[in-house]
């Protein structure tokens, strides 16, 4: 049979616990991938402890994992353009990417050239980044204030805007400011002062796109002069503050993935370092992520 981290209650990290699990089988649409690598997500954590089970309700035996790179191994009815064999990366419809086997229904062919681990890294981060500045509908000639420039999505975002003509202030942690200066943005700081600091650089910004939910969104409305187009993908008290909250489905961006992976393969864009662990150790990549000891994308490798 095959494995896969199987959520057996909602809980702490040793609640995910590698396990035999059926074969999945394709449906209508649908492809298997033999998994040989899955990107861990920052909201991974929340559905495994119930924080998000009202947007992301989840059951015992489930599955988790929003994206997944592979080998297609199975084809369900009516699929076409894809063929068995063929190496894809995947933001998956409805989770499952921690195992040996998902299903998708989205797919994008990998290129030779990029890594098991960037394709799994890729897809969660790709759709929040170009799902948001939709949402955001920034233009070239504006100012875009990305908190959490140096993270998976701020990165990808950084560099989109930056190519699509935007002036990009970064905020980031001090260390982080050179790596936000080569993507293209001028860093700021965090902390007290962030939009005192910001107009140093620019007296205004026209949107804010929050991918770090640090308490910082007081200063991004001021900077944008309300909450209109300030909107967060972290920040939990995005409501009573009047910002939108961003909520990533592979609707939201369908596009994003394949925009973004001829870039990755043509070296035009860089993403966040990564650190890989074994599939069956998820339980100490969810601990290595909620204690904050990691500054790199983690990945999961499939057996």
């Amino acid at each position: 049979m095959p494995k896969a981290v199987v959520l057996t209650q909602y809980g702490p990290p040793d609640v995910l616990v590698w396990s035999d699990v059926p074969m999945p089988e394709p449906g209508p649409g649908q492809v298997r991938i033999r998994v040989r690598a899955a990107g861990v997500s920052p909201t991974d954590p929340k559905i495994r402890r119930g924080d998000v089970k009202a947007v992301f309700p989840i059951r015992p035996g489930d599955v988790l994992g929003f994206e997944a790179a592979g080998v297609v191994d199975a084809l369900g009815p009516s699929v076409s353009g894809v063929q068995e064999g063929d190496e894809v990366a995947s933001l998956l419809a409805g989770l499952g990417g921690y195992g040996e086997y998902a299903l998708a229904s989205s797919w994008t062919i990998k290129p030779p050239n990029v890594s098991w681990s960037d394709a799994a890294a890729l897809p969660a981060s790709a759709e929040a980044a170009v799902g948001i500045l939709k949402q955001l509908k920034i233009i070239a000639g504006e100012t875009l204030l990305i908190l959490g420039a140096a993270g998976s999505v701020g990165m990808i975002a950084t560099q989109l805007a930056v190519s699509d003509g935007v002036t990009v202030i970064g905020a980031a942690s001090p260390r982080d400011h050179d790596l936000v200066r080569d993507l293209g943005a001028v860093p700021v700081s965090y902390g007290p002062g962030l939009a005192d600091r910001a107009r140093e650089i620019n007296p205004s910004v026209d949107a804010v796109l929050d991918a770090a939910g640090k308490g910082e969104l007081p200063d991004a409305i001021a900077l944008a002069g309300g909450p209109a187009r300030v909107m967060t993908l972290a920040d939990e008290q995005a409501a009573e503050l009047g910002v939108a909250f961003s909520v990533g489905t592979p609707d939201r961006a369908p596009e994003a993935v394949d925009r973004t992976m001829p870039l990755l393969a043509a070296g035009a864009l860089r993403l966040r370092r990564q650190r890989q662990l074994p599939m069956a150790d998820a339980a100490e990549a969810h601990r290595l992520l909620e204690n904050g000891e990691v500054h790199e994308k983690l990945v999961l490798e499939a057996p």
